[in-house]
């Protein structure tokens, strides 16, 4: 103990003045002392805490040693590629072995009917089915050696991740098929693919595959139907020599002609996901498991962060173990095995395919939309998701749709300041959706989603700086943003958490590196820190089905793959696309030109919701397709000319069309575009450039040459125009 000459110098009372201190102290200032530190104690237990940075966000990528100019995560230790992050999951199919033992067998494959509650298969129920499909596969002549091709050709649901996961078991190949290639296209692709089992999910696909075989030599023997198929359809499949049978009826045969799983090696193909190709047939880019596998791992390493228990932690020990259990897990594993992801982006596309990837191997739920995009908004208050992937197209319809409804000054003014106090907490780190601001101004939008999506993530297609930046404000979520393609599995870039920082697509995967070469005839030099991007890693793909030539155009002799965009390193090494090499052409004058980069700042403006710009060598200037977007020309032609009317009558005013390329005329000098690239007139169009018009690929691609034919009397009537 102290002595009491000590505890004078310290000048500290000792027990028995403290004693008589309480003694004199009221009961109610007691009250009062204990109920602010219980506030005290909650404050410091409930206050919002930043996310500690998996590195420092001022450099989160380094150069390759002797890797010209090459760059990679600084999340690996060394310039060894991430493979794989669990040891027990290094394949598809182990993956999913992996999901089902840390779910102890939960819910797993989710759907609904029209205003029902979303029903829920579990684990093993889904591996019986996988591997009595599978086994059914293998008694009608599949096997890993011989006749390794399954296509499936389908929406989203449970029967295709069941059908996928039944080829993975078999060490089989999946080759997706979707219709908006077109019957030629997809009648190429079972030529190619010498496909000769396709499982179908409505006969509406079925017929257009007997369509698509009807004039050609074809491989295909057997269409597994998901719904039962009617007697005339299986008798019009007889006629062409195609057995068309239910997949319940496959599952049967395979129960009763039993086979051992027949697992893969990381090396073994998974899949061929064809491409649609902007010109051209599609190609099939053959992926691993190896691929697959690397590319979720790339994401879940990225994606986690370390939290360390503080010592305001331990002082909390008073409060419920559970919610402290759950603030400590949220932050340590990116996934958790209650999370629940909506599945609507196509699975024929490989973003999709490695976000249920992420899932399964983490034992979470994945829940399938209705199949009609425009009931996916009750999909979203049934299923409730946690995790999101979206596209940018959707992402700028949230944003038009929260700023469309500010329809006065005040409501404007008071979304901006609610938006830049949202904004200043996620540049210290904080990333929450339980503030004031969610309570009056956003939280009307997060429960249009669901209410507790705590993880998007937006690819396949550039974003707005502005869009993605209001919308990490507004969700109170992380929101990660990607870049890659097909050809590196889904993947070769992403933001970090605790990014708040937009504009550019983060820095490289842990599972590839990323270098910048030459483009001379763009005036893109890699030692500025500009070039056309090429990754390397075991997320590369082997190359394209039977067509060697392709592969050697695309991957070179050094295993770089070549994407055909411009991208630039920023300082903090983070990677910034500002160009396509594709498809550049040239003008009259000799000049070069980009017309994606110009595209792309042209879609700012508020009156344009799709551009088409054209040029060709025999031509000295640009023109370009316009098309006025439907939900805001109104209100913009209201407020920048005073004018009113519908959609269909503004568009046909010689002003409204002034006034549209004279604002895309001062975003592309904003934007620092030369003169050269600025286009001398414009036609407006009124319908929109979609999938079903053929002028955009699945992927929302503009089909450059097939744009360039549609509007050709347009394009020529504007230079016509412009010599007079």
């Amino acid at each position: 103990m102290l002595s009491q000459e000590l505890l004078q110098k310290l000048r500290l009372p000792d027990m028995e003045e403290v004693s008589q201190y309480l003694r004199n102290v009221s009961t109610p200032m007691l009250v009062s002392m204990g109920a602010v530190a219980a506030a005290t104690t909650y404050y410091l237990a409930t206050r919002p805490k930043a996310l500690p940075p998996v590195c420092d966000l001022n450099m989160q990528s380094v150069e390759v040693q002797g890797g010209e100019f090459a760059r990679r995560s600084v999340l690996l230790s060394g310039d060894e590629s991430l493979t794989h992050c669990y040891d027990d999951a290094r394949t598809m199919y182990e993956f999913f072995i992996r999901g089902m033992r840390v779910s102890n067998n939960g819910p797993c494959l989710g759907s609904r009917k029209p205003k029902q509650p979303y029903e829920w298969i579990s684990y093993r129920e889904v591996m019986e089915r996988t591997e009595n499909l599978g086994s059914a596969f293998l008694h009608k002549g599949h096997s890993k050696t011989t006749d390794p091709h399954i296509g499936i050709f389908s929406q989203n649901r449970p029967e295709w991740t069941i059908s996928e996961f039944a080829c993975y078991t078999y060490s089989l190949v999946t080759v997706p098929l979707y219709d908006t290639l077109g019957t030629e296209a997809i009648a190429y692709i079972i030529d190619k693919a010498s496909i000769s089992t396709v499982v179908c999910d409505v006969m509406d696909k079925v017929n257009l595959l007997l369509e698509c075989v009807k004039e050609m030599e074809h491989s295909v023997k057997t269409i597994v139907t998901m719904e039962t198929p009617s007697t005339e359809l299986v008798h019009r499949g007889q006629q062409a020599g195609i057995h068309i049978i239910s997949m319940k009826e496959m599952e049967a045969i395979g129960k009763a002609n039993y086979r051992r799983p027949v697992p893969p090696q990381p090396e073994d193909m998974a899949l061929i996901c064809f491409t649609s190709g902007t010109t051209g047939n599609p190609k099939g880019a053959m992926l691993t498991h190896g691929n697959v596998v690397c590319n979720c791992s790339a994401f879940i390493k990225v994606s986690e962060s370390v939290a360390q228990t503080t010592a305001d932690d331990v002082l909390m020990s008073f409060l419920p173990l559970a919610h402290m259990f759950e603030r400590v897990v949220e932050v340590h594993c990116p996934m958790l095995s209650s999370d629940v992801h909506i599945s609507f982006l196509p699975l024929a596309h490989m973003f999709e395919r490695v976000v249920q990837g992420l899932m399964l191997v983490h034992g979470a739920r994945i829940g399938y939309f209705q199949g009609d995009i425009r009931l996916l908004s009750d999909d979203l208050n049934t299923l409730r998701p946690t995790v999101f992937p979206v596209v940018p197209r959707l992402l700028n319809r949230m944003y038009d749709k929260i700023f469309g409804q500010a329809n006065t000054s005040l409501k404007r003014w008071l979304l901006g300041f609610a938006f830049r106090r949202k904004e200043a907490e996620i540049k210290r780190g904080i990333v929450r959706r339980d503030t004031i601001w969610d309570r009056l101004i956003f939280g009307k939008v997060q429960a249009s989603l669901g209410g507790r999506v705590r993880l998007m993530l937006t690819g396949a297609a550039p974003i707005s700086p502005t869009v993605l930046t209001f919308l990490r404000a507004a969700m109170g979520c992380h929101f990660f943003e990607g870049y890659g393609q097909t050809e590196c599995t889904a993947g070769c870039s992403s933001t970090m958490p605790g990014e708040w920082i937009a504009g550019h697509v983060g820095a490289p995967l842990p599972c590839n590196a990323v270098k910048l070469v030459d483009v001379p005839e763009m005036n893109y030099l890699a030692v500025n820190g500009e070039g056309e991007v090429c990754v390397k890693g075991p997320n590369v793909f082997l190359g394209y089905l039977k067509d060697p030539e392709k592969t050697a155009e695309t991957i070179d002799e050094d295993g770089w793959l070549h994407t055909g965009d411009i991208g630039k390193w920023l300082p903090n090494g983070t990677l910034k696309i500002v160009d396509r090499k594709k498809h550049i052409f040239k003008l009259a004058q000799g000049e070069y030109i980009a017309p994606e980069k110009i595209e792309n700042v042209y879609t700012r403006s508020d009156a344009v919701a799709q551009v088409f710009v054209h040029g060709d060598s025999l031509q000295a200037c640009l023109v370009a397709v316009v098309v006025p977007d439907p939900d805001f020309l109104c209100g913009w032609t209201k407020r920048i000319l005073g004018l009113v009317g519908s959609y269909q009558e503004l568009c046909c005013k010689t002003e409204v069309k002034a006034a549209i390329l004279n604002d895309m005329l001062r975003l592309g000098k904003e934007g620092g575009l030369k003169s050269f690239e600025q286009v001398k007139s414009i036609h407006i169009h009124t319908e929109m450039f979609s999938i079903e018009n053929g002028l955009l690929t699945p992927t929302l691609k503009a089909k450059r040459n097939e744009m360039r034919q549609h509007f050709r009397p347009q394009i020529d009537q504007l230079y016509s125009e412009i010599k007079m």
